[in-house]
């Protein structure tokens, strides 16, 4: 495999003034087969550009630009990513910090590595809370504290669309269950069943089954200020329609036109191809970040 390194030569082509370009770099590999056959190539190119938004902020702005090629030098496959660069800090001193000072802190504990283990009850819907209260009650009635350590309804938070605004609302992440950690015995096992609300544990009626490390972090999400379930998304109504033209509202490309390539629902986003020195550019953006004209 061969490398090779250059740079282009960019004629900026800005109608608008929004963007200057600053430099790019195009880096080449070829694709060998088993038999040190070259069946194709791989050209990297970079260009880096600073636009100016409606707010008269300036933005460095990275578009990598992969194709791969095959022996006939024909494109057979290209990805495009559109990347803001963020500047870097400066600590008290004014010096710039390296992006490896975070790599020293320590990280957050994690649920599973708590005393006890993790186990699954079945409640009836929309009573969760509630078993949760009685079986705190219970806990300090039978002096079961250092046996019944922690009782978590998962909670998300989840993003909707209202009124074409984003609206963030607290909803349960299993309905009809809750997670408790404990350290099994037989009065354990008795004092959760017979709570109030409580129809089971997940797993065979003798011997509930504890979750897994993977199963722990994947429903309690730890940061510094302690436990977090993870955020998801809805999937909301929209009004955009591929192929749409539209403005973008903000962030580096703002006041640009540009039409709907691809439309997101998961993810809250749209791709939207913008015409930069006279190429149109995939930008992924949010709902919120666009504008129909």
């Amino acid at each position: 495999m061969t490398d090779g390194q250059g740079t282009d030569a960019v004629t900026p082509h800005d109608p608008t003034g929004h963007v200057e370009f600053v430099e790019a770099v195009t880096t080449a590999a070829d694709v060998v087969d088993a038999e040190g056959v070259v069946v194709g190539e791989v050209v990297e190119s970079i260009e880096v550009i600073d636009v100016v938004d409606a707010d008269g902020a300036e933005h460095a702005v990275a578009i990598d630009v992969v194709d791969v090629l095959d022996a006939d030098g024909t494109v057979v496959d290209e990805v495009v990513e559109v990347v803001e660069l963020e500047p870097a800090g400066e600590d008290a001193d004014g010096e710039l910090l390296d992006e490896d000072d975070d790599e020293d802190e320590v990280p957050p504990e994690s649920p599973f590595d708590r005393p006890g283990r993790w186990y699954v009850v079945h409640t009836y819907s929309g009573y969760e809370n509630k078993v949760k209260g009685n079986l705190e009650n219970i806990i300090k009635a039978r002096e079961l504290g250092d046996r019944i350590h922690e009782i978590v309804v998962p909670m998300e938070d989840v993003v909707e669309f209202k009124n074409g605004k984003k609206v963030t609302v607290s909803k349960k992440v299993f309905p009809g269950y809750l997670l408790v950690r404990c350290t099994p015995s037989d009065d354990v096992w008795f004092a959760i069943r017979s709570s109030p609300g409580v129809t089971g544990f997940v797993g065979s009626a003798s011997k509930p089954t504890p979750l897994s490390r993977r199963e722990v972090e994947s429903i309690l999400h730890v940061k510094a200020e302690g436990i977090e379930a993870p955020t998801k998304r809805s999937r909301p109504a929209h009004e955009f329609e591929l192929n749409e033209t539209v403005r973008i509202k903000e962030g580096p490309f703002a006041d640009f036109p540009g039409h709907i390539a691809e439309i997101n629902e998961d993810q809250l986003k749209v791709k939207v191809l913008v015409d930069i020195f006279g190429r149109e550019t995939p930008v992924e953006l949010e709902f919120s970040q666009v504008a129909k004209l």
